[in-house]
């Protein structure tokens, strides 16, 4: 097995990033355009799968996103990424986004995403990605449910394709 096909854990490639919520991201009411945080979940997914994979990647889908709590002007959005499951030239990315309240110091988680990307050598086609190897006991857990979602994903996309 080649270095660049060497298992990598999830921890690797996880990425912290944060924003702020300024005006001109959201609507008359106050709160985040869901297009604002949508961006930021793929830029913050595709960062990790790059670390992941080394290679450019192409957001090949969005297979589940969440909004769970609104995001108001002001707030600060965490977002963390990490690589949950790996197939042969694709990586599910499960993002999750906390919304902060910096004056209160109050958290909670507003969004929830899991992307599917696809690795591209330099002729834009698909290349295999090194394997990934869950280590801690979420770890494990979030790969197991990528599992269920990626079969279940491409048992729709057959029925529908």
């Amino acid at each position: 097995m080649s270095d660049e096909q060497q298992a990598k854990s999830p921890k690797d490639s996880a990425i912290e990033t944060t924003y702020l919520v300024m005006p001109s991201q959201a609507n008359p009411q106050g709160t985040a355009f869901g297009g604002a945080i949508v961006a930021w979940i793929d830029m913050a997914a595709a960062m990790a799968a790059q670390r992941h994979c080394g290679k450019e990647v192409v957001t090949a889908g969005i297979d589940s996103l969440i909004f769970k709590e609104p995001i108001r002007i002001g707030d600060q959005v965490l977002l963390k990424a990490s690589v949950n499951y790996v197939g042969r030239t694709s990586m599910e990315v499960g993002v999750q986004v906390t919304r902060e309240d910096p004056y209160g110091g109050n958290s909670v988680i507003a969004t929830s995403a899991h992307l599917t990307f696809v690795a591209l050598d330099e002729n834009k086609k698909p290349v295999p990605v090194p394997p990934i190897r869950p280590q801690t006991e979420a770890d494990k857990k979030r790969y197991e449910n990528a599992k269920i979602r990626v079969k279940a994903r491409k048992k729709l996309l057959k029925k529908i394709g």
